[in-house]
Order: structure tokens, then sequence, then C-alpha cells
């Protein structure tokens, strides 16, 4: 059960993982993250996006694929060893850059056209949240789309569930963000906006 005062994991929770398992969650070799991926990339609106964020690319798989819809794309993770795996993973995609970057203490100068955060709203605390959630609405161009995609089973480790991140961007309706599309599965949950 998540409460009000729960803090956001840290960067060497994640390092941690990845020293233990270099694919801690089966990205490459699970079939629920392979439909998990296609459903992802089906809801996107828009056959190409121009300049595209994504938040937690963790070893790149999704980052890989998503890049084949994106004429620029940056993808942002904590640890330093799944970004190196990223790096490799999408060497041959000069359009897609990297940066080591701590979501919501730190955050890129840029605007998009779309903004991804799948599987990682959970990990923060309700501060970073809602901090990470101003700054992904003033980054997002007008009309650019945010995709939201979460797992939706509670687990003592994390913060939040799915269900609380994807409800409180449901709180910026219909002042700052329109929901396009809303997708459930077993074990996940998808939700589509646009900046107002």
């Amino acid at each position: 059960m998540t409460t009000p005062n729960q803090r956001s994991l840290t960067p060497e929770f994640f390092e941690a993982l990845y020293d233990a398992n270099p694919d801690p969650w089966q990205f490459t070799t699970s079939a629920y993250e392979a439909q998990k991926y296609n459903a992802t990339l089906a809801a996107l609106p828009k056959p190409l996006y121009q300049n595209a964020l994504e938040i937690g690319g963790s070893i790149g798989v999704l980052t890989e694929n998503l890049g084949d819809r994106c004429t620029a794309l940056l993808s942002l993770d904590v640890s330093e060893a799944a970004q190196a795996q990223a790096i490799e993973r999408c060497r041959h995609s000069p359009h897609i850059t990297f940066q080591l970057m701590c979501v919501p203490q730190e955050f890129p100068d840029q605007q998009f056209d779309l903004v991804v955060l799948s599987e990682v709203g959970y990990y923060w605390g309700w501060d970073d949240l809602h901090q990470a959630q101003t700054l992904i609405i003033q980054h997002l161009q007008p009309g650019g789309h945010l995709l939201l995609v979460h797992w939706t089973v509670d687990a003592k480790e994390m913060p939040l569930t799915g269900d609380q991140v994807h409800g409180s961007f449901f709180d910026h309706v219909p002042t700052q963000l329109q929901h396009l599309k809303s997708q459930r599965e077993t074990q996940y949950r998808l939700d589509l906006f646009a900046r107002c």
C-alpha cells in the first residue's frame, strides 16, 4: 500500500539491479514485453514525430523501435549500465541520442512533439511525480502527444502504482491535457494525451 510520503527510488537502486542482471525485466525475451511494445507503437497517432523524448529508456529495446517513428529521439535514463546497452543496441541509428539524467531533478531544455513515459512513473514518489508532470507538460508542444504505459500490478518496492500515475495525469484534463485514448490489458494500461 502506497503512502503520500514515500520517496522516489534512487539511481543506485537501478544500478544495483543492472549489476545483478543486465536485463532484469527480460525486455529482450519476454512475450509480454514484446506485446506491450507493439501496443505502445500502435497507439501513436502519427506515423512520424519530429523531436521525441523517452523518459527511462533502460537497455533500449523500446527505444530502438520508437526510433523508427521519429526524426530525432532523445532517450533518458538514470543507469549508466543500462544506457550503455541502449547505446550499443541503437548504434546504427544516429538520430537517437542518449543522456544520463534523473528526472525531475534534471530535464532537457527542448520542446518535444512526443513524450513517452513507459514503466517509469511508479518509481517516483508523489512530489517527484508532480514535478515531472509540470516539466513534461511545459516541454510538450501544443498538440504534442504524451503516451503513458505502466504495469498495473501493485508491487511493494514501488512508491506508487501504475493506476495512481495515470490517474494523476487525468488531473490535468481538460485544462492542460486532452485525453485521446485508453487501453487496459491484464497487467498494464496505456493512456494517450495531447497538450491543449
